[in-house]
């Protein structure tokens, strides 16, 4: 999508803190963080929210589920810790940037509700 800032970072027009890259994804540290590791995995496809995955995308959630978030955990050094994952979809649910991204925070304790 031409006007999406996340597809512009993800394809690389646009610079960021990249932390992790692959064929289908673009891992890259959040501009506000809310944590001391915050980093967003944003899939090269444009997909608008977690609601519009559909079966052709099967494999890239999984990809992400099962590879990158596990990857990018011991990396960050989290995985022993522990981490928080949040997607935010529509805007009700808080999404600000309408291209499917998953927040991975951790660093410190996290508390709920959020904060």
């Amino acid at each position: 999508m031409a006007d999406c800032i996340f597809c512009k970072i993800a394809n690389g027009e646009i610079q960021s803190q990249t932390v992790y890259e692959d064929e289908s994804v673009r891992v890259f540290r959040d501009l506000s963080p809310q944590a001391p590791e915050h980093v967003l995995i944003v899939p090269k496809k444009h997909i608008e929210n977690v609601a519009e995955f559909n079966s052709e995308d099967r494999g890239l959630a999984a990809h992400i589920f099962t590879e990158v978030i596990p990857k990018l955990a011991k990396d960050l050094n989290l995985d022993e810790k522990g981490f928080r994952l949040v997607i935010n979809t529509g805007e009700d649910g808080g999404q600000t940037v309408n291209h499917l991204h998953v927040h991975l925070l951790g660093g410190r304790k996290m508390t709920w509700p959020p904060g």
